[in-house]
């Protein structure tokens, strides 16, 4: 048989007496039987997620709508051609949108078009989305209370 070198002997013996001194030993943890612990998620943590869920649905809806309305807003500016297929289809869409406001102030004349309804419609959608979002924040902070 063949004898190992003494110092692989040493070497072995180091090792596990170093890894029975970092072993540490911590005493065990006792719990009262009637305890306060909650570990389901509590209902104001799950408020607090559907408030922010709903905020970022409604941030999320206008913030769409709000973009194509400059959209228009831009493309009206730059005299773009509104035969085109994907002009005439973002003003089809937001027409709706922009109908309320025509109207309350004259068109101005002249080659670069302002769109000051579809500037109105941006500015009263962002003031729409601001309300929603803080009479959702505002009912379920009642409930929460």
């Amino acid at each position: 048989m063949a004898r190992s070198a003494p110092h692989d002997h040493d070497t072995t013996e180091r090792v596990e007496r170093y890894e029975r001194e970092r072993i540490v030993e911590r005493p065990a943890v006792t719990t009262p039987a009637a305890s306060n612990v909650n570990v389901g998620p509590t209902t104001t943590a799950a408020a607090t997620n559907t408030v922010w869920a709903v905020t970022r649905v409604v941030t999320l809806l206008f913030t769409v709508l709000e973009v194509l309305l400059l959209l228009r807003f831009v493309l009206k500016l730059m005299g773009a051609n509104a035969n085109q297929p994907l002009v005439s289809g973002l003003y089809g869409v937001t027409e709706p949108l922009v109908r309320p406001f025509q109207g309350i102030f004259p068109e101005p004349a002249g080659p670069p078009v302002l769109d000051l309804a579809a500037l109105l419609a941006v500015v009263f959608f962002f003031l729409i989305a601001a309300l929603v979002v803080a009479l959702v924040r505002a009912i379920t902070s009642a409930r929460a209370a």
